[in-house]
């Protein structure tokens, strides 16, 4: 599971790269100044220099989609171009990085409540948090209460409610209880949800690995809303509606059961017969060589074995490897956690990032009002 170097992929001479992109050498230099093409010194000759495969790919893709002011709006729907800058999460070199630290070597020590304050730079000291009394708060999955506790707050005049308050009573409804207790939030979604050993720092870690993954869909749609004014539980309201979807959070639950259905049907076996698509939580476009949140749960869960010939028979058969929802489903199974705890950590996590971005749209004054190309429908 560990991440290949940059040195695997650089294997373009400049004479092929400007050959290829049609460029000059002059031009490649600065893209490489531009950080768009990386680069490394020949090992058989170190006055002579060899590019990244995948930059020039990505250059050759743009060029062919031409710069015309809708190519480029098209281009950006689905895992395109840039759509808004932002200084909060940075996805480069097969990781990710909130605001300059390397995200998954913060999850190594620290809370959910640390990722708030390195994110949303918000220190709050949590006010104790009781749940209104509301029967879909008794839901028997974690993420259904949370999306009844941020809707009670939605609705109520919330608007100048404090963030770190949100996130405690969004945790404190995840794992089912009425009234707060001590400890941080991964200490008490522990207490609640497994009696493993190993829950607490686990949960820590992938509260942190999930609190924000730059302009993903519920992140954007967050952003949405803040642009339009709308009060905070609101703004995260319309982040947990787009998680929900089978897209997007949606997965997390997926993988749990395709972990449960094909343990079932091979009795304990790790035979799992392949079908000609992949199974749910295997890829991802911004990380070719493998997801580093889902590398990281599964060193933490200690590579368990009955899952890693899994996965080596689903990279040698698609060449993809697991992503976030794998990783939280791996977790929920090595724990031993309630069904849906998966997603239950991913928005509890996930808010945090939300609420940084939600902070930062508003401080743009900016409403988000993208035009749309009419098209007639075809007959």
């Amino acid at each position: 599971m560990k991440k290949r170097p940059v040195e695997d992929f650089c294997t373009v001479r400049s004479s092929e790269a400007c050959e290829r992109l049609g460029i000059s050498r002059d031009t490649l230099y600065a893209y490489v100044s531009r950080g768009l093409v990386r680069t490394v010194a020949d090992p058989r000759d170190a006055r002579r220099s060899l590019y990244d495969h995948r930059d020039i790919a990505d250059l050759l893709a743009r060029k062919a989609r031409g710069r015309s002011r809708r190519a480029v709006a098209a281009s950006t729907i689905d895992w395109g171009e840039p759509i808004l800058t932002s200084a909060i999460t940075r996805i480069a070199d097969g990781t990710y990085y909130y605001r300059g630290t390397n995200a998954p070597e913060f999850s190594h020590t620290a809370s959910l409540e640390d990722g708030l304050l390195l994110l949303a730079k918000v220190r709050d000291k949590a006010e104790p948090g009781v749940l209104p009394p509301n029967p879909v708060h008794a839901s028997t999955r974690p993420f259904n209460r949370i999306l009844a506790v941020i809707a009670d707050l939605a609705l109520a005049d919330n608007a100048g409610i404090r963030p770190g308050h949100v996130l405690r009573l969004a945790a404190l409804s995840a794992a089912g209880r009425q009234k707060d207790t001590d400890g941080q939030i991964h200490d008490f979604l522990a207490e609640a949800w497994s009696s493993d050993p190993r829950a607490p720092d686990l949960i820590r870690r992938a509260l942190v690995l999930c609190a924000d993954h730059e302009l993903n869909a519920s992140t954007y749609a967050t952003r949405v809303a803040a642009s339009a004014g709308a009060s905070l539980p609101a703004c995260l309201l319309v982040g947990l509606a787009t998680l929900s979807g089978a897209h997007h959070g949606g997965q997390t639950p997926k993988c749990r059961a395709w972990m449960q259905k094909h343990r079932v049907a091979n009795k304990g076996s790790n035979t799992v017969p392949l079908g000609r698509k992949p199974p749910p939580g295997f890829g991802h476009a911004l990380y070719p060589d493998g997801d580093p949140r889902a590398a990281e749960l599964f060193q933490a869960c200690g590579s368990p074995g009955k899952w890693l010939k899994v996965l080596e028979r689903i990279q040698a058969r698609y060449g993809i490897k697991p992503n976030l929802d794998f990783g939280l489903a791996l977790l929920e199974e090595e724990l031993d956690l309630p069904a849906g705890a998966g997603l239950g950590l991913f928005a509890v996590g996930r808010m945090t990032g939300w609420i940084a971005h939600i902070f930062e749209q508003r401080r743009t004054g900016k409403l988000i009002r993208p035009r749309a190309a009419f098209a007639p429908e075809s007959a």
